[in-house]
């Protein structure tokens, strides 16, 4: 008997930063793409992405992402020695990258990696132009979300 063929997932999300949304108001995002090596490609095609603890700054003019842990395979990584959370640079348009430094530096916004996705076959990350919340919105945050879960929970019952 043949095999089943594998049908290709619709889901392009490789990770997602979902402390990021706890922790910051997201005032807006913009689309980066990443410069990569070629087994984090084979990796991330695996999603074997971590950015949980990564996050985003602006260094000399550019924009770069520290902290994101991108497993290596051992079969596509044999004859490098891959650095799981290398300094990525981020691939943004000069105008972006210069609104951002001013948002950054001038009015205390905080850039924080959302997600990693796919798009026309390269690699994406979401970042957000964000600000802290304070322990108080966090609590509202998680009241608001208890409520939500207990109505979809009492609408699915009807």
């Amino acid at each position: 008997m043949a095999r089943k063929k594998k049908k290709p997932s619709s889901d392009n999300t490789i990770a997602r930063n979902k402390k990021a949304r706890f922790d910051y108001h997201i005032e807006k995002t913009f689309e980066a793409g990443i410069a990569l090596e070629g087994w984090e490609v084979k990796s991330a095609r695996d999603k074997r992405v971590q950015l949980k603890e990564s996050y985003v700054i602006v260094k000399h003019g550019e924009i770069w992402l520290l902290g994101a842990h991108i497993s290596p395979l051992t079969s596509a990584s044999t004859h490098i020695n891959p650095d799981p959370v290398r300094t990525r640079k981020l691939l943004l348009h000069r105008r972006e990258i210069d609104m951002l430094i001013g948002q950054v530096e001038r009015k205390g916004y905080t850039l924080v990696p959302l997600s990693m996705y796919w798009s026309h076959g390269k690699v994406k990350l979401q970042i957000g132009l964000a600000k802290g919340k304070k322990s108080h919105d966090k609590r509202a945050s998680i009241k608001e979300r208890d409520t939500n879960r207990d109505l979809r929970r009492m609408m699915k019952q009807r």
